[in-house]
């Protein structure tokens, strides 16, 4: 509590005294005195500035107390100048005061025009100016606004309309009071809509029948809920299916020496796998997977291994283990190993062997219509056990050996698992087969086998080599848990317990391999790493943030139950991710060259604006203002209208942190009649010109190396016109044309190269920073010695590229959209160049910056 004001004390009456000259007394001169720092500089501003004898009103004096506390520490001469432009009503509202003092203390010398800009002098925003922006804005948020029945969206709606550029300086009343007035329109008083909540909420579905005419973005089932929206990314492992998983040790095992020795070999630690077969690239669905495997052994504090199954050797590619592994790591995840069931080939032979002299496997030379007719035939008739069944074992033996030393062609002798063909209901204890001949070398064992171990007798297996405590796989398993469980026991080894979660799918595209392949070499699209396609490296082109991939799977949490999520519900949760973690930049798409007549032509202002309004540690970039800028051709029409705002002749419009606004005075046209230049005139005469909204702009100016030039902007839409593609067998029939639209000629403002420097300095210091936490982790839950001896030999050699590239380089194209740098791009901060020749900038768009209302609906 702080102490009790003295009022005796000389000093304590005199400040009292001298605070009531500016109107400010009572309680709240009482706790301007209380803070030393406030009290000495509001001192200091009275004196200096001999306000005692200016008779301040007390609007005025409220706003130099405020002044005076927000630049407490500023130099005694920026702290008099802002209270001058305070009392000469050029800084109306605490907003622009706070505005002026961080402006302040970020430079060397106040520049005025700079100031004006930075802190909104002279911008006026009328209340039908609110009313506009918040009319549009809940016209392209309806769906979702309908959905919650408006009024619970309030703080929401208010917040997003606050972050315009076009009402930065808004007064706050005028802005809370537009939103009430539309949502009273659209939904109904207030009040109302409170009872019916408490009634049941038929609000909701009134408001949703009043909007049939905009289409939700998002099915019943899939409606995003408040808890959604603020998920933190580890909530699917706090909560749910994956929060109630054993503990390491509380799996059963037949024998309890077992379990010690498991325990004994982790430290009592989780571990886990992620198994993917490397016989192509990973989509959306495998995220999941990663997520779920990796993830619950980070928040265990546990290990994860990256384990390729790569018993088919016909169908593995080098390249497929290379992007898997750079595509796990570019997630942020580490593998503890590098592992290949290949690793583990002689051991699981000689266990093969053992469950033949145990009486638990055979071999067999049915071929395989004899075997699917065995187990009941596709008409699931009367299931019988193979004449080979009962062979003896010693003969069992010499053929397995056979198999071994290449005496049987393929299709000619399988192992099979002894296990209940007869009288289990279970397909998956049907005598699955262990071991079948293959005439195909190994990438990584060459030719020394000519028969391979197969799924079913491999992964359980290698679960328990690598102490698995907890394995965790899709829902499709489910019935493999109980052969899973019955070959471990059968011989005696460790047995990890298995988990199937439901499996994530994604309408409005195809993830199958098949078909997926069919759009490669059929050239629908350009390559498993095209941005339209929902692969990894797909997705990773298109500039999609790994944090946004990781995002959207915890929001949607892991139950049993499959999900299948449309594709307009992914784009949205990028968006989301974005809006927070993305610097933004002025981008002119479609150039439209603008002459200001009245500047010389050797003016430049350089501008100096937030990456981000609301993330002020993103920092700032300066742009250079000059006698001819660039605005989008989409900003100008030669026919104005009373709804219009932006540019026409003879109309001024904001340039955006520009001091001035400009006036179109003439235009010039080609021989086509097309408007290719505009001259303008600077309004920073006497008399404030207010525009009524503010647009984005580049400008020409050499020594700043301003624009940037884009040689291409690629602007992805949905690949297909149907919202399942997947359901069809002629799904390339639904291909969409506009996939996929190229621009050129697009121009950035120059603070692009600083976006794109601290991109990558960031990208490569949380790279490091990764495989550090990953290498302590190990040692944590290992132990540093022997952290040391498990360290991977296996592994893929790592290089940058593993974790970012090019497409880390991401930003928001102000009113545009969000882009990131295309790895066809040729750029000297990557080292593409040595000489001076220009960069070659090529732009993927991420999203845009609104869901597209014309996508396929969920």
């Amino acid at each position: 509590m702080a102490p009790k004001l003295d009022t005796n004390d000389p000093q304590v009456a005199r400040l009292i005294e001298l605070f009531a000259t500016i109107s400010l007394t009572g309680q709240r001169a009482a706790d301007t005195i209380k803070n030393p720092k406030y009290a000495r500089a509001l001192e200091h501003t009275i004196t200096a500035l001999q306000l005692d004898r200016q008779g301040l009103d007390a609007k005025t004096g409220s706003a130099v107390v405020v002044a005076a506390s927000s630049g407490a520490e500023l130099p005694e001469a920026k702290l008099d100048y802002i209270v001058q432009r305070v009392l000469k009503k050029d800084l109306v509202s605490t907003d622009q005061i706070q505005t002026a003092c961080k402006y302040a203390a970020s430079v060397d010398a106040i520049d005025d025009a700079t100031f004006d800009s930075q802190c909104g002098v002279g911008v006026v925003i009328t209340p039908d100016m609110c009313h506009n922006v918040v009319r549009n804005y809940m016209q392209s948020h309806h769906a979702d606004i309908a959905e919650a029945a408006g009024w619970p969206k309030m703080s929401s709606i208010m917040a997003a309309v606050r972050a315009e550029p076009t009402l930065r300086w808004a007064n706050a009343a005028d802005i809370k009071n537009a939103v009430e007035q539309e949502l009273t329109a659209q939904f109904g008083p207030r009040s109302a809509a409170a009872a019916s909540k408490k009634k049941g909420g038929g609000a909701a579905s009134a408001a949703t029948k009043s909007t049939n005419a905009t289409p939700s973005s998002t099915s019943k089932g899939e409606r995003k809920s408040k808890k959604e929206e603020t998920v933190r990314p580890d909530a699917m492992f706090e909560e749910g299916f994956l929060a109630s998983l054993h503990k390491p040790g509380e799996n059963p095992q037949k024998l309890p020496r077992l379990r010690d020795e498991h325990l004994k070999a982790t430290n009592g630690s989780v571990m886990t796998r992620f198994p993917p077969e490397p016989n192509g690239y990973l989509h959306i669905g495998h995220s999941k997977a990663i997520a779920v495997n990796f993830g619950f052994a980070r928040f265990h504090k546990g290990l994860c291994y990256l384990r390729f199954d790569d018993t088919n050797p016909a169908a593995e590619e080098e390249k497929y283990f290379v992007s898997i592994l750079e595509t796990v790591r570019w997630l942020g995840f580490e593998p503890f190993k590098v592992t290949y069931s290949s690793d583990y080939f002689d051991r699981l032979y000689e266990l093969a062997v053992d469950l033949i002299r145990r009486g638990l496997a055979y071999v067999d030379h049915s071929t395989p219509e004899e075997i699917r007719e065995g187990r009941g035939g596709p008409d699931k008739g009367e299931r019988k056990e193979s004449r080979w069944r009962h062979r003896p074992i010693e003969e069992s033996l010499q053929a397995f050996d056979d198999m071994k030393n290449g005496k049987y062609k393929p299709g000619e002798a399988t192992l099979r698992m002894k296990q209940d063909i007869l009288g289990s209901g279970n397909p998956q204890m049907w005598d699955l087969i262990a071991y079948r001949v293959l005439d195909a070398p190994h990438h990584r064992t060459g030719s020394k086998w000519c028969m391979y171990p197969t799924y079913d007798f491999t992964h359980c297996l290698v679960d328990s080599f690598e102490n698995i405590s907890h394995s965790l796989c899709t829902t499709e398993f489910i019935l493999s848990r109980e052969s899973y469980e019955w070959l471990c026991d059968a011989l005696e080894v460790y047995k990890p317990r298995q988990y199937e979660y439901g499996r994530l799918s994604m309408e409005g595209t195809v993830m199958s391999k098949r078909k997926m392949l069919k759009l490669v070499n059929e050239g629908f699209v350009d390559g498993w790493d095209d941005p339209r396609m929902y692969t990894l490296i797909g997705l990773r082109r298109r500039g999609v943030p790994p944090g946004a991939i990781l995002s959207f799977v915890s929001q949607l949490g892991v139950t049993t139950n499959n999900s299948t999520i449309q594709i307009n519900r992914f784009d949205q949760t990028v968006r989301q991710y974005l809006e927070m973690n993305t610097p933004r930049l002025m981008m002119v798409i479609e150039p439209l060259k603008v002459v200001i007549e009245n500047l010389p032509d050797d003016f430049v202002l350089h501008v100096t604006k937030p990456l981000h309004p609301k993330v002020p540690d993103m920092g700032q970039v300066s742009a250079p203002f000059t006698k001819t800028v660039y605005i989008d051709a989409s900003d100008f029409r030669m026919q104005d209208a009373p709804d219009y705002f932006r540019l026409a002749p003879g109309k001024s419009v904001g340039l955006y942190q520009v001091p001035h606004p400009i006036t179109c005075t003439s235009v010039r046209t080609n021989e086509a009649g097309h408007v290719v230049e505009l001259v303008c005139r600077y309004e920073q005469g006497p008399t404030p010109v207010v525009p009524k909204t503010y647009i984005h702009w580049v400008a020409e100016h050499a020594p700043s190396k301003s624009p940037v030039h884009v040689r291409e902007a690629r602007l992805f839409n949905s690949l297909f016109t149907c919202e399942n593609p997947a359901a069809h067998d002629n799904f390339v029939d639904f291909i969409n044309p506009r996939s996929r639209e190229i621009l050129h000629g697009a121009m950035i403002e120059v603070g692009f190269y600083q976006v794109a420097r601290m991109s990558l300095e960031t990208a490569k210091r949380e790279a490091e920073e990764r495989v550090k936490q990953a290498v302590k982790q190990t040692e944590e839950a290992l132990g540093k010695d022997r952290a040391h001896e498990a360290r991977d030999t296996n592994a893929i050699q790592s290089t940058e590229s593993h974790t970012y590239g090019k497409e880390c380089i991401r930003f928001q194209a102000m009113r545009v959209g969000y882009f990131a740098v295309d790895s066809d791009s040729s750029m000297s901060l990557f080292g593409d160049r040595e000489d001076e020749s220009p960069d070659d900038l090529v732009l993927n768009r991420i999203v845009s910056l609104k869901e597209d209302v014309g996508k396929s609906k969920s």
